[in-house]
């Protein structure tokens, strides 16, 4: 493995943007869960998938999109529609949680259109929808390279501001927090890793990562910090044991990541449960 590692471009590619990933996906994924909007990744998943299909009937029929990265448009439409989804929260202000499942609807809706026009799938968008180790290009690992460091910035300067109102919205808003600003900021940075993360996982399985870390180090962890560290350890563990798994059993990526992601979710109920079940058993001795 590390001889073919360190010999083929395409596997230097698909291990380093699915690091990059395992930690992105998780870290943005915490503060979506505490959120409550977890279905938000699937939602921006679906339009992102419109993106991709449009790139792919565009390339047909103009020239300029031939050459294009679908990443690009593909980003472009996530970007909309996670703008969509905050300007919707504001229009059904006591059913915020509509806004969601009516992009997600659009975002299946534009993708079956677009893919029916282009005349139907093809091997670019299959390797889209599952993920694809040996898709992953250069451009690809720059655009996802580009991304982390913005989100680490972003990160690093507005955390408090995040985790604020992530728990307690309107209290952050009372204690002069630009709200507006933040949430803009962050939906934009959710639709940029959901949109980067599709070569490697999919984008029928993306959010899958961004949440199923996120549910095991919940079970386990103790504070807000730390439930960060276990998502990340979780993801990268699922990443990278799922990209050697898929290499030498030759099965999608992203299936593998995704069920690895499960084992380690289970792994943690069950580890929780023995837990409690110990501490209960302990007690009653002492009594």
């Amino acid at each position: 493995m590390i001889e073919a590692f360190l010999t083929y471009q395409f596997l230097q590619n698909a291990f380093l943007s699915g690091i990059m990933i395992g930690f992105l996906a998780p870290l943005l994924g915490v503060f979506i869960v505490v959120r409550r909007q977890s279905l938000i990744a699937d939602s921006l998943s679906h339009i992102t998938l419109a993106g991709i299909a449009a790139n792919l009937l565009l390339a047909k029929h103009v020239s300029f999109f031939q050459g294009l990265n679908p990443v690009y448009l593909g980003m472009t439409f996530s970007v909309i529609g996670s703008l969509l989804i905050e300007q919707l929260r504001k229009v059904y202000k006591f059913y915020q949680e509509l806004a969601i499942p009516i992009i997600l609807s659009a975002g299946i809706g534009l993708s079956v259109i677009f893919i029916s026009l282009a005349d139907g799938f093809n091997t670019d968008l299959f390797n889209y929808l599952f993920g694809s180790v040996i898709a992953v290009s250069r451009s690809d690992l720059f655009i996802i390279t580009t991304i982390a460091v913005l989100i680490l910035i972003v990160i690093i300067f507005f955390y408090k501001e995040l985790f604020f109102l992530s728990f307690d919205e309107e209290q952050a808003i009372v204690s002069g927090i630009r709200s507006k600003w933040i949430h803009f900021m962050f939906i934009i940075l959710v639709a940029l890793v959901i949109a980067a993360s599709m070569r490697i996982v999919g984008i029928l399985l993306v959010s899958s990562l961004m949440t199923l870390p996120v549910a095991a180090s919940i079970r386990i962890a103790r504070g807000f910090k730390q439930t960060i560290y276990f998502s990340i350890l979780f993801g990268e563990l699922a990443v990278i044991v799922g990209l050697i798994a898929a290499y030498y059993l030759d099965i999608a990526p992203g299936g593998t990541i995704v069920i690895l992601s499960v084992v380690i979710l289970i792994a943690a109920v069950i580890w929780k449960k023995w837990k409690q079940t110990r501490g209960v058993r302990t007690n009653l001795i002492k009594r």
